[in-house]
């Protein structure tokens, strides 16, 4: 709480502040000064009560934008993300296939803290080893049977394996389509495509458009000079290569970021991940304004980590505070609006996101910080209205456990839909996870206090399946939300969107009919 007083005084040093911006001690009661935020409000109204991205809605302004293309997604954060999107540090969903996709698309995917370090050190070198154009191939022996290639098709979203010789050169490829009504211990050099168009792994993303579409192909395998496979390219592929800017380090590889908690050594995993290589260190627990995220946050700061350091989460501007004091670079906003959480059902704990976003963003910004919205988008206007709050990314975590690239197993319910398991952070499931080396009654005991859904099934969009699919869903509205705004930056954005406040009548109108009314 904020205390009726004049000046602030940091915990951390002896520095003597200025109260803070948002800050009107009326009689000790916190009012928001609404003038210091970037966002304005329709008719310049001061809503009475916290908002959600479904209260709110932004009206057109005079725009000098021309094209959505023209308009620069990439974040100002010091993450390196050429569109703001991160992938939330979620077992379900943050695995090397999707930080690979994501990353060459412009995002960052967070690695989650319970993977054993060696596993994401490993992950790390080999997202940064993936190119930005070409997809990594699914590859195949042309020894090995249909069942062998049915089990892994699933695990990218070009659905097509390749099937090479002892010296890695692509002789055919195969899919679902060749391997359907075949029996399953059928070697693949029986049942496989041989006619193959091959591409030079280094040609121009648009000559590869154009080389596929003029041979009716949806991908090809590319090569290199010796003629061994580099990797694979679909016509979407080539075409998104054109449009997308892939998020890279200083020496031109993929970035990736990795978390820690807040418990045992934190210090020593730390450095670990900044040895690794990790572009973004992420210091996450659900609490984020505690004693221990604070200590946690100046134990990685004394490191001297030449990476920004993100750490929540938090939904006031005394969190942010907090963490901005003990040394974070970016701050994680956002309790209990995720898909898996049931934290606010379970405790009354949290806040609605979309006010929690606008106060922390503004805070940040007196510090020259910034914040990730975590949680609560389930379509891309709710990307939109985040970064008109004031988020320099929006994290992103159920959502894309229903795609292709997140780490489970493509499953089938009884209708045939096809769907992946994914579970909360905070679940019995998770927790039970995260103590695999405790005693029994240790674990059993943390894992009577779950605040997350240990399983929920994430079903594949058939229009989207891919997470590069959703992608572009995301970022066609975002940057069309920067148009009506005349925005031609997210900074710009979050300094000219008008908001409004709607009521639900509001929201369900603006909701597209897939069937007539009448």
């Amino acid at each position: 709480m904020i205390r009726p007083c004049m000046t602030l005084r940091s915990p951390w040093d002896n520095e003597v502040r200025a109260p803070s911006p948002l800050a009107d001690l009326s009689g000790g009661r916190l009012e928001i000064d609404w003038d210091v935020q970037h966002v304005r409000f329709l008719n310049d109204i001061r809503p009475a009560y916290d908002l959600t991205y479904d209260d709110v809605f932004m009206v057109p302004s005079r725009s000098a934008v021309g094209s959505r293309q023209g308009v620069d997604l990439s974040s100002p954060d010091g993450t390196g993300t050429t569109i703001p999107l991160v992938v939330a540090n979620m077992t379900a969903i943050a695995g090397r296939r999707m930080a690979e996709t994501v990353a060459r698309r412009g995002g960052l995917v967070v690695v989650p803290q319970d993977i054993p370090i060696d596993v994401v050190t490993d992950v790390i070198s080999w997202v940064k080893s993936r190119h930005h154009v070409l997809d990594t191939p699914i590859v195949l022996a042309p020894h090995q049977t249909v069942a062998d290639a049915l089990a892994l098709l699933p695990k990218r979203a070009h659905n097509a394996g390749v099937v090479v010789d002892g010296d890695h050169r692509p002789v055919g490829v195969v899919t679902d389509q060749d391997l359907t009504g075949v029996d399953r211990f059928t070697q693949l050099e029986l049942v496989m495509s041989r006619d193959l168009l091959l591409l030079d792994a280094d040609i121009d993303p648009r000559e590869a458009f154009h080389t596929l579409d003029a041979a009716n192909r949806r991908y090809a395998p590319a090569v290199d000079k010796d003629g061994r496979l580099a990797g694979i390219l679909t016509r979407k592929g080539a075409l998104r290569a054109t449009l997308y800017t892939p998020a890279t380090d200083a020496g031109g590889r993929l970035r990736v970021a990795a978390a820690v908690g807040i418990n045992g050594d934190v210090a020593g995993k730390a450095k670990q991940l900044l040895d690794a290589g990790v572009d973004t260190l992420v210091i996450d627990t659900a609490h984020g304004h505690q004693e221990s995220m604070i200590s946690a946050v100046r134990l990685v700061r004394g490191l001297d980590p030449q990476v920004p350091v993100a750490a929540g989460n938090i939904v006031s501007a005394e969190g942010v505070r907090d963490l901005v004091g003990a040394g974070a670079d970016i701050i994680k906003v956002g309790v209990g609006p995720g898909a898996m959480c049931t934290t606010r059902m379970m405790t009354g704990v949290g806040r609605p996101q979309f006010s929690a976003v606008l106060e922390c963003a503004a805070e940040a910004r007196t510090y020259g910080k910034h914040v990730w919205a975590d949680g609560g988008v389930r379509h891309p206007r709710d990307v939109a209205m985040a970064l008109a709050a004031g988020a320099s990314n929006v994290m992103i975590g159920s959502w894309f456990a229903g795609t292709y690239e997140s780490p489970g197993d493509l499953q089938q319910d009884a209708n045939g839909r096809l769907y992946k398991e994914s579970f909360g952070m905070a679940s019995a499931r998770a927790v039970r996870n995260r103590t695999s080396e405790e005693s029994s009654y240790d674990r059993a005991r943390k894992a009577l206090f779950e605040e997350g859904i240990s399983t929920s099934r994430m079903f594949l969009d058939p229009v989207r399946p891919g997470v590069e699919d959703l992608i572009d869903s995301i970022i066609a509205g975002v940057r069309s939300s920067c148009t009506y705004a005349g925005a031609g930056s997210l900074e710009e954005f979050a300094e000219k969107a008008v908001v409004g406040v709607q009521s639900a009548a509001g929201y369900a109108e603006g909701k597209p009919l897939h069937a007539s009314w009448s």
